[in-house]
């Protein structure tokens, strides 16, 4: 079964505090969900229109998986705590078999 993987690329962070409130709730609500953080705040090469800023890359053992935790309420609640504090492209995707 293909693994799934959350990347998420921040364009701006605007308010630091909210991005500390995620932070916070975040990591336990993505370990409960059955995820593992591949990469963060790493060095970055972007290329073509790619985005130089934070990075974050997480692994879980299925695609439904990562869907499932992203719609969990622990992970939404994080959600909410960041709210407007940043502009980030969030995938989810599934990887190769």
């Amino acid at each position: 079964m293909p693994k799934g993987y959350w990347v998420s690329a921040y364009r701006t962070i605007s308010d630091p505090e909210k991005l500390a409130a995620y932070n916070k709730l975040a990591p336990p609500a993505v370990k409960a969900g059955g995820g593992r953080v591949l990469a963060r705040d790493g060095r970055v090469v972007a290329h073509d229109a790619g985005i130089a800023g934070r990075t974050v890359l997480i692994e879980f053992d299925s695609f439904e998986q990562a869907v499932a935790a992203h719609a969990s309420a622990a992970y939404q609640e994080a959600l909410a705590a960041l709210a407007d504090g940043v502009e980030r492209d969030f995938r989810i995707i599934e990887g190769l078999d």
